[in-house]
């Protein structure tokens, strides 16, 4: 008896689930969806629009792959903070925020507060803690090979992510060298679909190399001679993408932090425009367009009941 009484109850949570879901107009996949945020720097607030858009779908997201500026909104996200909040918080952000001027041998700038601003604002400080599995792509500077966090601080694998080279001094983690995640992956379709999602969206948001655009200064220069590389690289992670997202950010600078609203709306309305085929990849049934027959007669009524010949 006892094991039917479980049954029974498990059945009524199924069913009272299935009405809520019904209710509200909760998205329910059938395969498991990961998101790979690539790098751009201030571009990457474009990153908050696609999240945000997903969260106003309720189409839930089983883990989350960063490079760079990908990595720290990524954080953010899988800490529980919701896109609202980061977009609240990203309105006030600049350069000089996430940037410190030191002309070491390694790079012009440091980004320890970049750290610094992730330790005050995220919920979670180390990657245990995560509500949403996240991992964090950098470059090893000394072997060149991928480094993928997935455990152990937020803040220094994010740093390590987004050690622009050049720009940023390198990040030392476990005695290791690393600089930025770009280097290896643009965009981290590869080590998200090595956690086992079942449909990896990729969003890419660095601006073609091709673009008529004369360099304005030095970190201009690096930053096409970046595009030009991964442009000729960009065959791997694309072919790990099963839906790949082109948010139009060409017109925006590497520092165009003050834009935010308009890279917020660019990122919204490039996950619209492919809304119905992601929901076609993940096998959607919006429960609130299901028709449901009563497969009962109402109480008080008594089913009329034919005579037998």
């Amino acid at each position: 008896m006892k094991r039917i009484s479980n049954f029974s109850h498990s059945v009524e949570v199924f069913f009272r689930e299935l009405s809520g879901n019904r209710k509200t107009g909760t998205a329910v996949p059938q395969r498991r969806l990961g998101v790979a945020l690539g790098g751009g720097f201030a571009r990457g607030m474009a990153h908050i629009g696609v999240l945000k858009v997903l969260e106003e779908e309720k189409i839930p997201i089983a883990a989350i792959a960063g490079t760079s500026s990908g990595a720290i909104v990524g954080a953010g996200f899988c800490s529980g903070m919701s896109a609202e909040e980061i977009a609240e918080l990203g309105r006030y952000l600049r350069f000089k925020d996430v940037a410190r001027w030191t002309l070491e041998r390694g790079g012009f700038c440091s980004n320890d507060r970049l750290g610094e601003l992730l330790t005050r604002a995220c919920p979670c400080k180390n990657f245990s803690e995560l509500r949403i599995p996240l991992a964090v792509v950098a470059t090893e500077l000394i072997s060149g090979q991928p480094a993928v966090f997935r455990e152990g601080s937020i803040s220094d694998a994010v740093r390590a992510s987004c050690a622009y080279p050049g720009m940023f001094t390198p990040m030392q983690i476990n005695g290791v060298l690393h600089v930025d995640g770009m280097l290896s992956y643009e965009v981290p379709t590869t080590p998200l679909r090595q956690m086992g999602v079942d449909c990896v969206l990729g969003v890419h948001l660095q601006s073609r190399w091709n673009r008529p655009r004369a360099p304005r200064h030095f970190f201009d220069v690096i930053g096409q001679c970046f595009a030009i590389a991964q442009t000729r690289m960009s065959l791997q992670w694309v072919q790990d993408a099963d839906l790949l997202l082109e948010p139009d950010v060409g017109g925006f600078a590497f520092d165009d932090f003050a834009r935010i609203s308009e890279l917020i709306s660019i990122g919204e309305n490039s996950m619209r425009a492919v809304l119905p085929a992601l929901k076609q990849v993940l096998g959607i049934v919006d429960l609130s367009k299901i028709e449901t027959k009563p497969n009962r007669a109402p109480m008080g009524k008594t089913p009329a009941i034919e005579p037998v010949a």
